[in-house]
């Protein structure tokens, strides 16, 4: 693929657009990565095993047809003791399959399909296989970050980003048996690879996504705006015909693909495609909302049982959910348009239903998919010589929130 232009970032440092030798970006990238990986890994393992010895579990909630495991002593805790809230659904779709009557289609099935068949070539292993498919995906999709803001931004807020992601206060939905890190690998791949112009794989990257994760329908947006931007910067060029633009554009379309696929699979299975949008009504208790509406209950509840159980989740919801509203007004005005989209399309999907015990339910856990925010983390540590703080702060918080799902409790 040939290298485009850097984005026109006012704020980039002088160095940041120097050209790597040209067969090094990618191993550089690889080897950053697989660093940091193998350090929050390691770490999120001796966390397990430990929290699931000190602090005693709250009663394990299981799911139809895959139950909660009963805590028993060994090594394997080290493992074991992430497999909670939305892993054990994985797991039992990927190792029985969906039921129209159970909640389960308001999972999307890409990640329990790539599941299926880890846990069909491990004999039936299939905790094994969600790690294994999650933390392949999750590699992947760093290292395709890293070379993605090395481009826009310079390595050293590459190198930042990369950090700052895997030591999120949730990060730990990344390194366990969900669906954050295939999503993940699949969205910065279609961003990616339209960057590069590689359009059809943009387009079929991005139908990945749709089939991981209901906000990847929201890439058909995304791409589309890169489609008119590099248009536009074609035409001040000079060269501007049609053809391409339309080109761009259908493979624009393919992300919305992914999702009418699985909404075709349950016309098919069950005669009413609207199976996944019932289950999220009605086994998850999702009701449509207003964002504005969902973020003013959010600010309520975060405020008002202050320093009383359970506050500190509404509190903890809306602090993240802040900040990342506050990294995406950054965003808009530092990066090109498309990572703009992204970021505010990403932030508000979410925002549409509402779960009114509790507003913000699980919104801190998709903001890992929100890959533009950490950008204005790290350059936020940058500007502000805050690196060290940015560190100490999310992986305390990272180990705090891992201590709290561990443990059972209804962290995200």
């Amino acid at each position: 693929m040939q290298r485009p232009p850097v984005d026109a970032s006012p704020d980039a440092p002088s160095g940041a657009r120097q050209e790597a030798p040209p067969d090094r970006p990618w191993r550089r990238s690889l080897r950053r990565c697989l660093v940091v990986y193998a350090c929050v890994r390691l770490a999120l393992l001796l966390l397990g095993l430990l929290v699931a010895a000190l602090i005693p579990a709250q009663q394990g909630v299981g799911v139809p047809g895959w139950p909660a495991g009963e805590p028993s002593a060994g090594w394997h805790s080290a493992f074991t003791a992430w497999e909670r809230a939305d892993a054990l659904w994985f797991l039992r779709i990927a190792s029985t399959g969906y039921d129209p009557g159970d909640g389960s289609p308001a999972f999307f099935p890409l990640f329990p399909a790539l599941v299926h068949v880890v846990g069909v070539l491990t004999g039936g292993r299939w905790l094994l296989a969600g790690f294994l498919v999650s933390n392949v995906a999750l590699l992947v999709g760093l290292v395709v970050l890293h070379r993605l803001t090395d481009e826009a931004f310079g390595e050293r807020t590459a190198n930042r980003t990369v950090l700052y992601l895997c030591l999120f206060p949730t990060a730990f939905f990344l390194f366990a048996p969900f669906s954050e890190p295939v999503f993940l690998a699949f969205a910065v791949g279609a961003v990616y690879a339209a960057r590069h112009r590689a359009w059809a794989l943009a387009g079929a990257l991005g139908a990945g996504a749709a089939l991981t994760r209901s906000v990847g329908l929201a890439l058909c947006a995304v791409l589309a705006v890169e489609a008119v931007s590099q248009h536009l910067e074609d035409r001040k060029a000079g060269r501007a015909p049609l053809a391409p633009l339309l080109g761009r554009f259908a493979a624009c379309t393919l992300p919305a693909l992914g999702t009418a696929a699985y909404l075709g699979y349950w016309q098919l299975r069950a005669g009413n495609w609207q199976v996944p949008l019932d289950a999220q009504a009605g086994g998850w208790d999702r009701q449509p909302s207003f964002p504005l509406e969902t973020l003013r209950k959010a600010a309520l509840a975060g405020t008002d049982r202050l320093g009383v159980y359970p506050g500190g989740y509404f509190t903890l919801d809306l602090l993240l959910v802040s900040l990342a509203f506050a990294a995406a007004v950054w965003v808009t005005l530092r990066a090109r348009p498309l990572y703009a989209v992204y970021a505010w399309l990403s932030l508000v999907f979410p925002l549409l239903l509402i779960f009114e015990g509790r507003p913000l339910m699980s919104v801190p856990r998709f903001l890992l998919v929100v890959f533009p925010l950490f950008w204005a983390l790290a350059r936020f540590a940058e500007r502000w010589r805050a690196h060290d703080l940015v560190v100490g702060v999310c992986a305390a918080g990272l180990s705090l929130v891992g201590a709290l799902a561990i443990s059972w409790l209804p962290i995200f």
